[in-house]
């Protein structure tokens, strides 16, 4: 299915661009197409279709035990209650540009091609860098602005997505998600236990499993990341003890982290974990388009240019927080 819509108006089937205007929209339709193939926001997101201004996501917290009650006891009253919700509001995001009437003259095929080529891959980086800076807003804060646009970075208990304190909805203690911890084999395995340790918001343990690495495209975090996993011996032991992480975690090393986290000003190098099963079937980190990117062609009446115009409108937020946990935080917890 194309990635966008492109609408071509009535002043632009003349003969002067009515040369650009179909090749200009099969090459936006196919580009896109192209770029939503490799996206990693599949992989950091539960990506979802929207028919609404917006979404509310909410549960029910788990219910209590059973219990013993001996012959002929009285049944126990057992109930549930609404966990924390979290509302997700659609963003509009908007672009453009155009063919100018000496280009069409001259029948710059190729140029007009490479402008739509900028236009899509613009809007889909877009896209990609947007899904990165809520994931580091949750590591800075529980807010990012993004050209004068407020973004929540909270997940639904209203503490921001990585924190020390994620309070429990009915039962039980505070719980963290934020560590200081650098990566190495140990933490990697201290980490890893904490998520499966996870309590859910009645006191109930869950089946957290986090299989994922991410982490920025930097060459010492790699080098670390690939030690502690990229072999199934311990080096550091004298007779090269098993090291049961080999094998066992996918990772994903990405520039558009690394940029996000250039853009909010985190000198760190975290490495986060993910739980791909809880993100794709739970209500985690959620993805909502409502309007897939819509294109419109037509003439400006004041210079005569070809105006392709974009519109899109998509949102994006974080429900439950215990899909993923990050090391390399200062001030984070210790593991």
């Amino acid at each position: 299915m194309a990635y966008c819509t492109v609408s071509i108006g009535d002043g632009v089937h003349e003969s002067r661009y009515g040369k650009s205007q179909f090749p200009i929209k099969s090459y936006l339709e196919k580009r896109g197409e192209a770029f939503e193939q490799a996206s990693v926001l599949k992989k950091l997101y539960r990506m979802q279709k929207s028919h609404n201004w917006g979404e509310k996501f909410t549960g029910d917290t788990a219910m209590n035990n059973w219990e013993p009650v001996g012959e002929g006891g009285k049944f126990p009253s057992n109930g549930f209650e609404e966990g924390f919700a979290q509302t997700v509001e659609h963003m509009v995001w908007k672009s453009m540009f155009s063919v100018t009437r000496e280009m069409a003259d001259d029948n710059k095929i190729g140029s007009m091609k490479n402008k739509a080529n900028a236009f899509i891959t613009a809007y889909n980086r877009t896209r990609e860098l947007f899904g990165r800076q809520l994931y580091v807003g949750g590591l800075k804060g529980t807010k990012i602005t993004v050209n004068k646009q407020v973004f929540d970075c909270c997940s639904a208990d209203k503490k921001a997505l990585f924190a020390k304190d994620h309070p429990a909805k009915v039962k039980g203690d505070a719980q963290s998600n934020l560590f200081a911890d650098d990566i190495s084999t140990a933490a990697l395995g201290k980490l890893e236990t904490r998520m499966q340790n996870t309590k859910g918001d009645n006191g109930e343990l869950l089946a957290i499993q986090p299989d994922t690495i991410w982490i920025p495209n930097d060459a010492v975090l790699k080098n670390k990341v690939f030690e502690a996993i990229g072999s199934d011996k311990d080096p550091a032991t004298a007779n090269n003890g098993f090291n049961y992480q080999y094998g066992r975690w996918n990772v994903i090393v990405d520039p558009y982290l690394t940029l996000a986290l250039e853009r909010l000003g985190i000198k760190a190098s975290p490495w986060i974990l993910l739980d791909s099963s809880f993100i794709q079937e739970q209500d985690g980190p959620v993805w909502l388009d409502r309007i897939k990117m819509e294109v419109k062609s037509d003439i400006d009446p004041n210079n005569w240019n070809n105006v392709w115009q974009g519109y899109g409108r998509f949102g994006a937020g974080f429900v439950d927080w215990r899909f993923c946990a990050v090391g390399g935080m200062t001030g984070g917890t210790a593991l």
